[in-house]
């Protein structure tokens, strides 16, 4: 099962800067690890910033949540980047593509 982990968050205002610096480091990251499969990001006209990501399974999704950068980088997002942010993670149950 892969596991699939869905962050939605707001900036504060001004910190644009830092947090394309951060995110693009921590993106980076991620896509090199172990059982990374997806990222993506999505910005709402009202600012909400949805981001998923999908591992391939829960080892590598812990290994993921528990890298110290990554750690390191969460902290620094709850003190001086965002003004909200909610956090879901699940291990999918079901999957399905069609592609043409």
């Amino acid at each position: 099962m892969t596991v699939l982990t869905v962050f939605r968050s707001r900036l504060r205002p001004g910190i644009e800067s830092a947090y394309q610096t951060l995110a693009g480091e921590i993106s980076q990251l991620a896509r090199m690890a172990p059982g990374f499969l997806e990222e993506k990001t999505f910005i709402a006209d009202d600012g909400e910033r949805l981001t998923f990501v999908l591992f391939s399974d829960s080892e590598s999704h812990a290994a993921w949540r528990d890298n110290p950068r990554h750690r390191e980088a969460q902290e620094i997002g709850k003190n001086e980047l965002y003004s909200e942010y909610q956090v879901y993670s699940a291990e999918t149950q079901y999957s399905s593509t069609m592609r043409r």
